[in-house]
């Protein structure tokens, strides 16, 4: 399923894997980096970082999530705030609130919770560079 062409892992395909959370691990605690993070255990505890979260079928996430963009095939227990692209596959389950950019769930994924969906930081500094120039008018 992942990293295969046109699978779900295919829109992170030229980012390196820095850290993997294998099968058979438990981590509890804080989690922070600045490139992708693939979890196929279990993370309790918070992950933050710069780059993608990519949780797999078995993985198992009960933690604050922030990060650039994510992928979710397991279960996130706990609310996500990312940044861009948050794509929840078939298999994937989101028990918590999320905010996002950009939000795909696929067909038999699971969601509950509030979901805030933002403005891209481009369309963030045009909505700002426009209300100020109406109040300078």
């Amino acid at each position: 399923m992942f990293g295969k062409k046109g699978s779900v892992m295919s829109g992170f395909s030229d980012n390196i894997m820095e850290t993997v959370i294998g099968k058979d691990t438990k981590f509890v605690g804080n989690i922070e980096a600045n490139g992708t993070i693939r979890v196929d255990g279990l993370v309790e505890g918070e992950i933050v970082t710069k780059g993608e979260l990519i949780v797999g079928e078995s993985g198992k996430v009960k933690a604050k999530v922030k990060a650039k963009g994510a992928i979710i095939a397991g279960t996130i227990n706990g609310n996500a705030e990312i940044i861009n692209k948050l794509e929840l596959a078939s298999t994937g389950k989101i028990y918590g609130d999320i905010k996002t950019t950009t939000l795909i769930i696929g067909e038999g994924a699971v969601f509950r919770g509030a979901c805030e969906m933002q403005h891209s930081n481009e369309e963030q500094i045009k909505q700002k560079n426009t209300t100020e120039a109406s109040a300078k008018s």
